[in-house]
Formats: structure tokens, sequence, C-alpha cells
């Protein structure tokens, strides 16, 4: 590729600070920049490299004041890094995208394809799936008996799509996540083994929703597991049967959501987050990295943090006593010692 800042300001509504006719023919990191690259500075912990990177040309927010000379060509906008995110994904829908069918590959006969659908080799499309146009299924997926596919979707190598699970379109499914194996549903027995409940449910994600490599999502005991439209789930995340997750919410890597329980729209979860199952989570919440919910969230736009979790602000209070317990406990012997004498 090869714009000037000019030609990419009109691209995301920015404003030239410097050289207009600056040539980018590639991206780099501020802190590594390089001629002729583009890069950016949404975070201020970074905005040191901006006086020093040698890319050519640096996107940043309109509220940047430099204290000091910038080589670089400056493109102002509201905010960089949706700015920049824009850039990316025009340029990634610019790329040639695959068709046809390779060889060796399986597709039952009774499977309908749509038009400019690519499936890659090794691939397995099942009885009855349909697969709409557009739809990019790369080298070794498997598509199991019955299963939808939207529209423009994407199935990286090596992802797992289990009996009946409905995809919506413009999804994006990464390597190694499997959608729709079984609950863990096991019933006790008088002689202490267990018997294994049949999960016949499935697994329906709606449109943009995008997966991680290695999440895996399972089928409902019955009904459906839901991962709503525009929700984000990163790699190595686990969702257990019957769990449905709001519109546009984003869930961190090493999350686990037990079965039945209901999230609203636009959560955010941070990394290792754990949520106990049938419970009940309200619209907007927030919840720190290694959170642990035990009971419901009944108030909408809340964070919460620790485990198990409390409100944010309470449990920054309670941290600021529990990590002196050591020197109040050696105060307390002092004190209980001297009574003793």
């Amino acid at each position: 590729m090869e714009f000037t800042a000019q030609q990419i300001a009109q691209l995301i509504q920015g404003e030239v600070e410097g050289n207009p006719d600056a040539i980018v023919r590639d991206v780099s990191k501020i802190e590594e920049g390089k001629p002729e690259t583009l890069t950016f500075l949404a975070n201020p912990k970074y905005t040191h490299h901006i006086y020093d990177t040698e890319a050519s040309v640096v996107i940043v927010n309109k509220t940047f004041v430099a204290e000091k000379p910038v080589k670089a060509t400056l493109i102002k906008v509201n905010d960089a890094y949706r700015a920049l995110a824009k850039l990316l994904q025009m340029y990634q829908e610019s790329l040639p995208k695959k068709s046809g069918i390779e060889q060796p590959s399986f597709i039952d006969g009774s499977a309908q394809l749509g038009d400019f659908v690519y499936v890659g080799a090794f691939s397995y499309i099942g009885e009855k799936a349909k697969i709409a146009d557009k739809v990019q299924i790369y080298p070794q997926v498997y598509i199991g008996d019955g299963v939808e596919i939207g529209e423009n979707s994407i199935i990286y190598p090596g992802a797992r799509i289990y009996k009946g699970c409905r995809i919506g379109a413009n999804c994006v499914i990464h390597s190694g996540a499997v959608i729709g194996s079984d609950g863990f549903g096991f019933a006790p027995g008088a002689d202490g083994k267990f018997e294994k409940i049949p999960q016949v449910g499935i697994v329906v994600l709606e449109d943009s929703v995008e997966i991680g490599s290695n999440t895996t999502i399972d089928r409902a005991t019955m009904g459906e597991t839901i991962i709503r439209e525009g929700t984000k789930l990163d790699n190595l995340i686990q969702i257990a049967h019957n769990v449905e997750i709001g519109k546009n919410s984003v869930l961190a890597a090493l999350t686990g959501i037990a079965g039945s329980t209901k999230i609203g729209n636009n959560v955010m979860f941070g990394g290792q987050v754990g949520i106990s199952g049938h419970l009940k989570i309200a619209d907007g919440v927030k919840l720190a990295a290694q959170t642990g919910v035990s009971k419901s969230i009944t108030k909408a736009n809340t964070t919460q943090m620790g485990s198990p979790s409390m409100d944010a602000m309470q449990y920054n209070k309670a941290y600021v006593v529990f990590r002196n317990l050591p020197e109040l406990r050696q105060r307390v012997d002092a004190i209980e010692k001297g009574e003793k004498k």
C-alpha cells in the first residue's frame, strides 16, 4: 500500500499537522517506528516516544499538545485508537478473499453452499449444513450436520462447530474454538457413579460475534446457549450450557461462566473472571480481572472486583485495611503481651 498523510486524513476525517505529502507504505508501533510507516498515540504512557519515533505519520487525539518539536507529520482525530482501527479494517477488507473448494475436503451432498464460499483443504461439512454467501472456511474445520453459518463469516483453521448450531452473519471464529460441545451435565447415582445427561440443545451466535482461539461454548441441555449480537470473546474462555450473554459485550481471556447464567448487554469482564451458575448480571456491569461472582448483580452499570465480588469502591477501602493485617496483628500481639505482664 502507499498513501499520503492527506489521503489518510480524508479517510478518517482528521486534520493534518505537518507535511500532507508524507508517504506511508506500512504500519509500525510508535516505539519501533520506521520511515514511511504510520503509527498512532492513544495511551499517555507512550507520549515520550512521539518525540523520537522515526515513523513518518502519527495519528493522535485532537487534545494532544506537543511539549517539544515532533519530526513526524500528525493527523489529529477525535479518537486515535478508533481511527487506526477503522484504517486497519478498511485495509483488511481491501485484501483479496479466497473462494472455491480445495481438495481434499468433504462436503455432504445435502449441504447448501452460497456464492463465493471458500472451503479449505481437509475441512468437513456435514448433512444439511447451510453455508451462506462469502463465508470463509479455512483448512481442517469441522462443520457438523445441520449447522447454519451466515454470510461473510470467517471460520479459521481447526475450529469445530457441532451439529445444529447456528452462526450469524459477519462472525469470526478463531482456531481451536469449539462451538456446541456437550454441557457439563451428570446426575449422581446412589452408587456414587455419575450418569451423563444428554445435551440436546444448540449454540446460537448472533451477527458480528467474535470467538477467540481455544474458547469453548457448550450446547444447551435443552434450548439454546446464546451469544448476542456484537459480543466479543477472547481466547481460552469457557461458556457453559444455557448461558446467555447480551449484546456488545466483551470478555477477556480465561473467563469462566457456569451454566444457565444470564448476562446483560454491554458488560465488560477482565481476565480470569469466574461466575457461578444460575445468576443474573445486569446491563453495563464491569468486572475487574480475577473477580469471583457468587450471587447475582442486579444493579446496572456498576463495577465490582474481588472474590467474592463486591463494589469496587468498597473493595478498595477494604484493601487498605487487609493489606496491613500483618502489621495490625503484630500490634495486637504486642498489646496482649503488655496486658499479661
